[in-house]
């Protein structure tokens, strides 16, 4: 979720730059088609912190756009074109993967700009421009930032279309990690717990009733349910209060220049402090933020920044990545975290994400807590 569908390359197949091959249609089944509703569409049209931060960041640097051609890299409802028209752009070219483009067609008629919005249904890694542009402008983000893979198309259409002198908007982007308490890690065990009594008095039953032995199979079971309730990574409105130590980077990206490799996975080595009194570690948030800076040779006259940070004044669709230790640690103020943090595309999805989270706690005391190592799904 975050971003309007697009991006598959091919006529039945598309090789994606990890090494992966990815079925054409299948991946429209699974991952575009939902883009293709307005349901989905008005939720994100309904994201405050979204729409207040594209749409500022274009009417206050309308220097970046008046008289200027666009690419609006997977259109939707067609509001970011509809925006660059608004501002002044002499031509905009709206791509959207799915058939929400005859939806985007009546609302730029609508509105009036028809003969400056061209709208193109199409996946832009097969849409053909009749020129180079002069600006990207994309709502490419998915959970903790890169899950969906859409950035991969926004990149092509950079590589394909943008002039040298070209901006992209957004222009950077940045992945936060910090520690945190949340009861959730209590309930995801709590059902797990359940979810297992529940299999063992399944077995009880059928072997009692229908003389059938299934105990074989407690194992797989045991893995799924472990993965399902205990591994997979959540989305959450976090409180700030519930963040108990400092945030750290574990990733910065300049869209101007990064390539899908740069990409593929995420490796960090940070450090955090835990900064409330005695508490839980109940595990770790992650969130992102991007800006719109424009570039180094033509830079915004405003700066604008979308964060989905825990806020007390706002959430966002996106909300964070919640991953939760099963059990939390006791930790105390002043105690030092070293993290470890890796993230990989999955080989089953390319848009789905597997994380491996290691940490060591030193304490203010000098001790050292044994180390962890957990494995996540961002499903």
């Amino acid at each position: 979720m975050g971003s309007t569908g697009n991006g598959f390359a091919g006529d039945r197949a598309a090789t994606i730059r990890g090494g992966t091959v990815v079925d054409k249609d299948v991946d429209f089944a699974n991952y575009f088609c939902t883009y293709g509703f307005l349901y989905h569409q008005k939720e994100m049209l309904c994201d405050r912190v979204r729409m207040d931060s594209y749409y500022n960041a274009v009417f206050d640097n309308k220097h970046h756009f008046d008289g200027k051609t666009v690419l609006d890299v997977g259109t939707g409802s067609g509001i970011l074109a509809i925006w660059a028209g608004q501002a002044g752009a002499r031509k905009v070219y709206a791509v959207e993967a799915t058939k929400m483009s005859e939806h985007a067609r009546k609302l730029v008629k609508a509105n009036n700009l028809q003969d400056v919005v061209e709208v193109i249904e199409g996946s832009i890694e097969d849409v053909t421009l009749p020129e180079k542009v002069d600006v990207i402008i994309s709502e490419w983000m998915g959970y903790f930032l890169l899950r969906e893979s859409m950035f991969d198309s926004v990149i092509c259409a950079r590589d394909r279309w943008l002039k040298p002198t070209g901006v992209m908007y957004p222009s950077n982007a940045r992945m936060w990690l910090a520690p945190m308490r949340s009861r959730l890690a209590d309930q995801k065990m709590s059902d797990h717990e359940g979810a297992m009594g529940d299999w063992f008095c399944f077995l009880d039953e059928t072997k009692t009733n229908y003389g059938v032995d299934m105990s074989v199979l407690t194992k797989p079971f045991s893995e799924e349910q472990k993965k399902y309730y205990l591994q997979t990574s959540l989305w959450n409105n976090l409180h700030p209060n519930q963040v108990v130590g400092t945030a750290a980077i574990i990733k910065e990206i300049d869209c101007l220049t990064v390539t899908v490799n740069d990409i593929l996975n995420v490796r960090a080595s940070i450090s955090s402090s835990i900064s409330a009194e005695e508490t839980r570690l109940c595990g770790f948030a992650g969130w992102f933020d991007v800006h719109f800076r424009g570039s180094k040779e033509n830079p915004a006259q405003q700066e604008i920044e979308l964060t989905t940070a825990p806020s007390e004044d706002y959430s966002t669709h996106w909300g964070q990545q919640v991953f939760l230790l099963h059990p939390p640690i006791s930790v105390s103020k002043g105690d030092d975290l070293n993290i470890n943090f890796s993230m990989d595309r999955s080989k089953q999805n390319h848009r789905l994400m597997e994380v491996e989270l290691s940490c060591e706690i030193k304490q203010t005391s000098g001790k050292l807590l044994l180390p962890f190592r957990n494995k996540f799904y961002i499903e």
